[in-house]
């Protein structure tokens, strides 16, 4: 019972429990003693550390661990000195302390005077002076215990905690020159623990090094090289290839796979639906034998993100069906679907979810917002908007301009606009994009100007195709055609089927034949299989009485052997082809 009280942190109850005891033997003092310092109460621990009858071992090495975890090395070091007999666990926990304090020096002088050491030892100094930023020095030593020990195993566990340390710092040269100083010894007996040869957690190590660097030919020559691989090694290999999208190799590594785990089927699943292919990772998914949450989320999420919103609302349906509870990845990816399929009622579902299930954290709140944003309901985003008060970040804002731009709420947008800026929330590309779209709802066509300047000149922010659609639509569809002509020249990259589609609308709407023909004629180029600039030109020509001009655009539509489609329509006309 008393263990049970200490796990819960409820040292009161446990001491009451310990004072009742008509007979304590040394395990109890230990345990209570233990159960003190694990609770930060090192001074209470000390109090009955000092009132024991008798003490062995692992009571002093208890509060040698206490002081040291606190950093009071002074203290640790009386206890150490005045034990009556030592142990090697004894010397592993000062010199951890020694090390966690940044006492590098005790700790070497300390481990040189050891008089036997264990795996942990090597271990403790190795990690230790890691810690420290002190590798070479590691590497002195090691290379030391090397010449004087008895080449025991315990050395290759400290050297792959070296290679891992050179990785996470960048040093993969160092890191091979480690790995290539540990012998590779395919005789290697089982259990045999006197061999310091390369072991499994080696290879591993040296191979995560190679990826964390981006440097994916080299780990997979090492991975090829290996005699014996184990989970972590596929698992590690397969995840590098679908980080690069390279799922032709990820997927070869998982078929040679003797028995894949749920880690790796998640990781397939994953890659496949990165890359578009929502067949394969359906199937893959349809497969994988022991389904988790992340197996879930991953399929879910991976058809939100390719935009087949109704396959991941279906999804998560059926998740629920089979009993997995989700989480709020889960709850953030489906409530992107709702609003990407404009699903309310369901929406307001999954909202009923997060409230039962969750406590919603800042993504979940901002795919909140978004969806009612995107669906129109306005007042409801607003006020989860208004609720998040201080815990809003440039997504939050994004997601509340957006909607009411798209819905026509152009004042509304410029003035939240306006009070994100003042509260010097820095906007992004996505930002602009709604507020040219609020401009473009009423017109506003020096606002919508002086926005994209403001973007440049004020924010940074380099203008995307986007920007120039919507400042193009914007000047167009108020007759400024030749100002959006200008724009369209002056861009530093291709206009996009958008832009040339915003002029072309301009130009129907002021009856420009002359530049409606250039914009059409880029998008002929742009979309050669589409009939709409073609339909478009020629009832511009029809509405204008050029009717030689109309037959020759049905005549390149002929040749070229364009159909048109059945959203559009010809003039009607007794002069038409």
């Amino acid at each position: 019972m008393i263990n049970g009280y200490i796990r819960r942190r409820e040292m009161a109850k446990a001491r009451m429990l310990f004072d009742q005891m008509p007979e304590r033997d040394i395990v109890s003092w230990n345990i209570m003693i233990s159960g003190y310092i694990s609770s930060k109460l090192i001074d209470e621990g000390r109090c009955l550390f000092d009132h024991m009858p008798d003490r062995d071992v692992v009571s002093w090495n208890t509060m040698i661990s206490g002081y040291a975890r606190i950093g009071q090395m002074d203290e640790a070091l009386v206890i150490f000195n005045s034990m009556p007999e030592k142990n090697v666990v004894s010397f592993n926990a000062l010199i951890t302390g020694f090390l966690q304090n940044g006492n590098v020096k005790s700790a070497i002088e300390l481990f040189e005077r050891m008089p036997e050491r264990d795996s942990a030892s090597f271990s403790a100094l190795t990690s230790g002076l890691i810690q420290n930023d002190e590798l070479d020095k590691a590497v002195k030593i090691l290379l030391k215990c090397r010449e004087t020990e008895d080449k025991r195993e315990d050395l290759v566990h400290a050297y792959n905690t070296l290679i891992a340390g050179y990785g996470q710092r960048g040093l993969v040269d160092e890191a091979r020159r480690i790995f290539d100083q540990i012998p590779f010894d395919h005789n290697k007996r089982k259990g045999d623990a006197r061999m310091f040869v390369r072991n499994l957690v080696t290879w591993n190590s040296m191979i995560m090094c190679y990826i964390n660097s981006g440097d994916v030919f080299s780990a997979r020559t090492l991975f090829d090289e290996m005699t014996e691989r184990d989970t972590f090694s596929w698992n590690t290999m397969i995840s590098a290839y679908v980080h690069l999208l390279n799922m032709e190799e990820a997927s070869y590594l998982f078929h040679k796979m003797p028995n894949p785990d749920t880690l790796t089927w998640n990781s397939v699943i994953s890659g496949y639906a990165q890359i578009g292919n929502l067949r394969s990772a359906r199937q893959y998914f349809t497969r994988t034998p022991y389904k988790n949450l992340v197996s879930w989320n991953s399929i879910i999420a991976g058809y939100e993100k390719n935009g087949d919103y109704v396959g991941a609302i279906e999804l998560f349906i059926e998740m629920q069906v089979e009993g997995e509870k989700p989480d709020r990845h889960t709850l953030s990816s489906v409530l992107s679907a709702c609003a990407g399929s404009t699903a309310l009622r369901q929406g307001r579902q999954i909202h009923q979810q997060v409230t039962k299930r969750v406590i919603p954290d800042l993504p979940v709140n901002n795919s909140l917002v978004t969806m009612y944003a995107r669906c129109g309901a306005i007042v409801e985003a607003q006020t989860l908007f208004n609720e998040m008060k201080s815990q809003k970040d440039v997504i939050s804002w994004n997601a509340m301009i957006g909607g009411y731009a798209f819905h026509g709420f152009a004042a509304e947008a410029l003035e939240l606009f306006g009070l994100m800026k003042r509260l010097k929330v820095l906007p992004t590309y996505i930002t602009f994009i709604s507020v040219l779209n609020a401009c473009a709802h009423v017109g506003l066509v020096e606002e919508g100007q002086r926005q994209f300047e403001s973007m440049v000149t004020e924010f940074g922010i380099e203008p995307r195709v986007e920007h120039y659609a919507l400042l193009v639509d914007l000047v167009g569809r108020y007759g400024q055609l030749e100002e959006a002509m200008g724009l369209i020249n002056r861009m530093p990259f291709q206009p996009d089927k958008a832009v040339w589609g915003a002029l072309l609308a301009a130009c129907r709407v002021h009856n420009n034949v002359d530049l409606a023909r250039v914009a059409a004629e880029a998008l002929m180029t742009l979309e050669p299989e589409s009939s709409a600039p073609y339909v478009t030109l020629y009832n511009m020509y029809a509405d204008a009485g050029r009717w030689d001009d109309a037959a020759e655009v049905r005549d390149v539509m002929d040749r070229n052997n364009i159909v048109k489609q059945t959203a559009y329509s010809w003039v009607d006309s007794a002069h038409s082809g």
